[in-house]
């Protein structure tokens, strides 16, 4: 059987997001970020390209690593301004009937138990078409920023993100009965109370001891994504990921990566096809070669090179300002994020990278490579990537949009449609059902599955 593609548009609720400059380019909307206008058109488009979901990135802080200060970011808006991703959603939904929602959200900066109602929340009124992208941080300025101190360390955060997720597990699956709510007008009961139950949770980090204030959604805990690739992320990733998302410039850094990805999903107990794995990946297309490469070098022409570092400086922890653009750049361990600074110092010896080269690389998609072709060539290197890293998808981000994402449904779409490695209809159901085949609720041997203790309960009295 062939094997089937997934894509994800990503986007941010911000200016440029991974292309700083380009918001100069006419045919940009991206200045339009603070308009539902502009996110309803984007979640139309992608919907009838059939993709899997739109993949929202976030950050609470600024990235005020280059230079020492936040000038740069401004200048060029390096992801500031920025907005709440949570509050696009209804509308998106609303506007579409089958795409995905995969939303970025902080837990070292929010208690569990209203993050807990806010999601559940979403997926109520989504009908089921939500995610979670589960982030620790890793700008200095966004704990700063909450609590007015540095934030912890690397490791640390995410120890508390485990715990954060037992917590999560309670409210969203042991909680409320499946059974609870009956909606029963002649006898007057909404819910039945001895079919809801309090959570109660002291541990290190978080303590809780409450109900969850929202009844069962139709997933009940959201689609689970996870986003770091450090030794302590992929260890994390392999316990509560569904979905994991990856940022690495060549298939060098990305293979060894999904490999160790899928080795600790085994680890944990889980089967290697529970993580659904997406790396990012920017495409630029045209219908013919020669068109795509013009493409290309126009929007090149509107990149912004201080931006561009200002961005990786955020990603890296490193000031890259320090730096001359033909000095080599060497691993440092930091607070940051640990697999931006590998992949672009020790996970490819045999690729060495300047604060110049850095600039170019990152002007347009980041962390990620950039594919320009036709229709034929473009799906020939997807294709490839996938049979070369073990990946199932792309995380696509955009030079211009919505044009990018326009010309992906429109070229490359039905190209991948024509070879049979992507799909032609939306299967039916939840974002859950739609990406794994299987039912609404997390399934053992996930973790999560296993808090529903009221199940448990219900097959000891029949066996009794």
């Amino acid at each position: 059987m062939t094997r089937q593609i997934r894509l994800n548009a990503f986007d941010m609720n911000c200016v440029g997001h991974q292309s700083p400059g380009l918001w100069r380019h006419p045919r940009d909307r991206s200045g339009e970020y603070n308009t539902l206008r502009y996110w309803t058109d984007v979640a139309k488009i992608l919907e009838r390209g059939k993709f899997d979901g739109l993949f929202i990135a976030d950050v609470l802080g600024v990235y005020d690593v280059y230079g020492g200060n936040v000038d740069a970011a401004l200048r060029n808006s390096t992801q500031i301004p920025v907005n709440d991703p949570c509050l696009l959603v209804p509308a998106m939904a609303m506007a579409t009937e089958h795409l995905g929602f995969g939303i970025t959200c902080t837990l070292s900066f929010e208690p569990p138990y209203p993050f807990a109602r806010r999601m559940s929340s979403l997926d109520h009124l989504t009908g089921g078409r939500v995610g979670w992208n589960i982030v620790t941080g890793y700008l200095n300025s966004a704990a700063k920023g909450v609590s007015g101190t540095d934030q912890t360390s690397h490791d640390t955060r995410y120890e508390i993100g485990d715990e954060y997720m037992q917590v999560m597990y309670k409210l969203w699956e042991g909680s409320w009965e499946h059974d609870a709510v009956v909606r029963d007008r002649a006898a007057g009961i909404f819910t039945h109370p001895e079919k809801v139950h309090k959570v109660h949770h002291d541990g290190k980090y978080f303590r809780v001891d409450a109900v969850h204030l929202s009844e069962p959604s139709p997933q009940r805990s959201p689609v689970l994504y996870q986003a770091g690739a450090s030794s302590k992320g992929i260890a994390f990733a392999a316990a509560h990921a569904e979905c994991v998302f990856i940022a690495a410039p060549s298939k060098t850094v990305l293979a060894p990566r999904v490999a160790d990805l899928r080795r600790g999903a085994r680890a944990q107990g889980r089967p290697a096809s529970d993580l659904l794995i997406f790396t990012l990946m920017t495409v630029i297309v045209g219908r013919t070669d020669a068109e795509a490469e013009a493409k290309h070098a126009e929007y090149r022409s509107y990149v912004s090179h201080e931006g561009a570092l200002a961005l990786m400086s955020g990603w890296t922890g490193i000031d890259f300002a320090e730096y001359g653009l033909d000095d080599p750049i060497r691993y440092i361990k930091n607070d940051a994020i640990h697999s931006a600074v590998e992949a672009l110092t020790s996970a490819d010896p045999d690729r060495v990278w300047t604060v110049r080269e850095l600039a170019e690389f990152g002007g347009i998609g980041g962390m990620g490579p950039v594919i320009v072709g036709s229709p034929q060539r473009v799906a020939d290197e997807l294709q490839a990537w996938v049979e070369d890293t073990d990946v199932d998808g792309f995380n696509l981000a955009y030079a211009v949009t919505p044009e990018t994402f326009s010309d992906i449904v429109d070229l490359l779409v039905p190209e991948l449609q024509r070879r049979g490695v992507f799909k032609t209809e939306y299967a039916p159901g939840t974002l859950r059902e739609k990406l794994f085949g299987r039912g609404p609720h997390l399934e053992a041997p996930h973790p999560g599955a296993a808090y529903r203790h009221w199940l448990r309960q219900d097959a000891e009295a029949e066996l009794a």
